[in-house]
């Protein structure tokens, strides 16, 4: 068990890494209630063992349908409704059971509910343990905009239990995997050649694999927020990948791509991306190009228009001032933010990436 701690401005909590971490949810006191929001097959498939390591047998759980369409403010609305109907006050507990979606839209829910109540992160998802079930960004999403509206506001504790994993599909477990990869671009050589060694052949089941990647990566996370708790400066190289990557997934609806998998081509055309601008050395750039590679196939770019990727860059909504702050790396472990990137370079990392220019 593996156990990491937040600071942030109004709360510490940890985040515990292990097989049975589910049962650090029974040293929360004090609730005169608890909820669980979830999805259906979630629930199904591991509600009674989740109840019983968190020691609140018959608890019913709210359900919500699982997918992006769930993070929307009317969403919200009807489970602080449910919650209103059943009861539940001021000093209820809410713990969101699921991915990042449930998580994003328990946090946001918990964060407005009554002006706030607590929560706590038991994500079930590679991404979701590794990255966005710490830091307390809560969001849903507005028409196409994802996470347009939201809140920080920091869990009690996140659990995250590695034998959950097990239930996930191939491609939802590989999307988690890119971006753990992306923390280990961030953490230095060490994390990185030891995921090089492991990423072949990985499965959802490899509990004791998962579990030193969850903590490792996780602790990236949990390094970054601490420091930076609201994205003022430092937290920013979080966002490696993501600029290009949110660009894809608008373009196409949030229909080709899973998040990770966004990321992951977003992850590649920033890589070459730094080439371009001669602030990464090219071997460098293969190497990080080949262990996103090694993750496994990624859904094609073909007969994506570059014009209409390229036009949706500036609506993503950490630009400032009309200007994109691009995270580029230098190097294995180091990153810089940079607003002066010029177009056609920018341009051209996409067409370039498209054109394979890494493939084997």
């Amino acid at each position: 068990m593996r156990r990491l701690q937040v600071k942030s401005s109004a709360v510490e909590y940890q985040v515990i890494v292990g097989r049975g971490a589910w049962r650090a949810l029974r040293q929360l006191k004090g609730y005169t209630t608890a909820f669980v929001l979830t999805e259906p097959g979630l629930w199904k498939r591991w509600g009674k063992k989740f109840a019983s390591d968190a020691g609140w047998q018959g608890v019913r759980p709210i359900l919500v349908p699982s997918g992006e369409g769930s993070k929307s403010l009317s969403m919200a609305g009807r489970v602080a409704s449910e919650l209103l109907d059943r009861g539940a006050d001021r000093k209820s507990l809410l713990v969101a059971l699921g991915g990042g979606v449930v998580g994003d839209l328990g946090g946001f829910v918990a964060s407005t509910y009554m002006r706030g109540i607590d929560y706590a992160q038991a994500p079930t998802t590679v991404l979701a343990q590794v990255d966005s079930s710490i830091g307390g960004k809560t969001a849903v999403n507005i028409h196409a905009m994802k996470n347009l509206v939201g809140t920080f506001y920091a869990p009690r504790v996140v659990v995250s239990d590695p034998e959950v994993l097990a239930s996930l599909q191939p491609r939802a477990f590989k999307s988690g995997l890119y971006e753990a990869v992306k923390h280990c671009i961030l953490s230095g050589p060490e994390l990185f050649k030891w995921l090089e060694g492991k990423v072949s052949g990985l499965k959802p089941g490899d509990a004791g694999v998962l579990e030193t990647l969850v903590a490792r990566a996780a602790a990236v996370k949990v390094d970054v927020v601490t420091r930076d708790e609201r994205e003022a400066a430092l937290r920013r190289v979080l966002n490696l990948g993501h600029t290009y990557g949110h660009a894809l997934e608008e373009a196409t609806g949030y229909r080709r791509f899973l998040h990770g998998e966004a990321v992951a081509w977003g992850m590649l055309m920033v890589t070459r991306l730094a080439e371009l601008a001669g602030v990464l050395d090219p071997a460098d750039g293969k190497r990080i190009a080949h262990l996103v590679r090694a993750v496994g196939p990624l859904p094609n770019l073909r007969n994506l228009k570059a014009e209409k990727v390229l036009g949706l860059l500036i609506r993503d909504k950490k630009a400032v001032g009309g200007k994109i702050h691009w995270v580029l790396p230098e190097g294995i472990g180091r990153v810089r933010v940079a607003a002066d990137v010029p177009d056609a370079i920018v341009a051209r990392a996409f067409h370039d990436v498209q054109g394979g220019v890494w493939n084997d």
